[in-house]
């Protein structure tokens, strides 16, 4: 999925690539501002991923079927975005967080988030 989906991008740009609430901050003179910028090339369907998996710590607020429609629904419309798409990328994103946890030496069952997010988007794409 992750090999087609890199093969098969449009409209590609620099991105944020952790684009997620922690790191947005609003300041009171400049306004809000992103930070910690990853610097990723891709289309924008790459960049809701880290959206759809955060906050981290309460996976009750994002890895359920309803909060990943509710959210995926309103960045497709808003931003004109392939709805199918962003859920691949998420779900790459997802595996690859996962992923990046065991290298850490963290073990991992069905219960971690990421995890979690990412059997409920496999079941949403089949």
């Amino acid at each position: 999925m992750y090999s087609d989906l890199c093969r098969t991008q449009h409209d590609v740009r620099l991105l944020h690539g952790d684009l997620q609430h922690y790191n947005i901050l609003f300041d009171i003179e400049q306004g809000w501002t992103a930070i910690d910028p990853k610097g990723v090339v891709g289309e924008v369907e790459y960049e809701i991923g880290a959206s759809l998996r955060n906050p981290y710590e309460k996976p009750e607020l994002f890895a359920s079927g309803e909060a990943v429609r509710r959210r995926l629904n309103s960045y497709a419309r808003l931003l004109k975005l392939d709805s199918k798409r962003v859920l691949e990328w998420a779900l790459t994103q997802a595996v690859l967080s996962a992923i990046w946890t065991v290298e850490d030496g963290f073990a991992l069952d069905g219960s971690y988030p990421t995890i979690r997010l990412a059997d409920t988007i496999r079941t949403m794409l089949e």
